[in-house]
């Protein structure tokens, strides 16, 4: 159950970073709103998941999966650099997350 809360917190990571590039410097109220929503809400997940997961694990895999789903919406949506070698340090990013989930003891 913590991984679930911890991939959850990160993925509400993901939407409160994509969210800034909407909220014109929080000038504007309803995606300012929702970041703030989201943001909070990650911060809960990752205290409630880090009961049960290594803090050191838990903050890497809950930055790693906001940076990988930030940068992967940047690409999708918003006509950022889909380079090789961006494309392969994102996968590098996405091994490390793995790789820290597989090695949690």
């Amino acid at each position: 159950m913590p991984w679930l809360l911890l991939v959850l917190g990160g993925l509400f990571e993901t939407c409160w970073s994509v969210g800034l590039a909407y909220t014109d410097g929080f000038r504007r109220p309803w995606p300012t709103a929702f970041v703030a929503v989201a943001l909070l809400a990650s911060m809960w997940l990752l205290a409630v998941a880090q009961r049960g997961i290594p803090i050191g694990t838990a903050y890497a895999v809950w930055v790693g999966i906001g940076a990988l789903g930030t940068a992967i919406y940047g690409v999708l949506k918003l006509g950022e650099s889909a380079s090789p070698l961006r494309l392969l340090f994102l996968g590098l990013l996405l091994v490390a997350i793995v790789g820290l989930k597989l090695t949690d003891r």
